[in-house]
This record gives structure tokens, C-alpha cells and sequence, in this order.
């Protein structure tokens, strides 16, 4: 199973314009390693969690996989 930051960056590289409800939500699960990581006072269960609410514009290409992806990560499974 991949790091957060690593689903993080091929989303990054994937959606050429970031909705900017997501971007800091984003940039936060760029320095996330797991679920049990956090950000400042937040945990990588509410970052992640944020950006997927805010981000039913990325769509195409690999977007739902990757999005399964975090989902993945923050159950605990593969």
C-alpha cells in the first residue's frame, strides 16, 4: 500500500486545475505518510476526508481510482 503523499502527488500531476476548495486539503496530504499521520491539529482521517468532499471535479483518466485509492488507505485495507 502507497503513502498518502504519494496518492497525493499523482492527483497533484493528474488534475490540472485544482478546485480551490481542495488545494489546501491537498497540499496537507502532501505530508502525510498513513491514516494515524497528522497536519498541525488535524488528523490524515479529517484531511482526507475534506478533500475528497471537495473534490467531485476531479474527475477522468485515473481520478477514481486514485480517490479508491485514499479511500483504501484511510480503512486500513490495500
Amino acid at each position: 500500500m502507497r503513502e498518502i503523499h504519494e496518492v497525493a502527488r499523482d492527483i497533484r500531476r493528474e488534475w490540472k486545475k485544482v478546485n480551490f476548495a481542495a488545494a489546501p486539503y491537498l497540499s496537507a496530504m502532501q505530508t502525510l505518510t498513513d491514516k494515524d499521520s497528522a497536519y498541525g491539529l488535524d488528523s490524515a482521517q479529517e484531511i482526507v476526508a475534506r478533500f475528497l468532499c471537495n473534490a467531485s471535479g476531479f474527475r477522468g483518466g485515473n481520478a477514481p481510482a486514485l480517490k479508491a485509492e485514499l479511500k483504501g488507505i484511510m480503512k486500513g485495507g490495500a
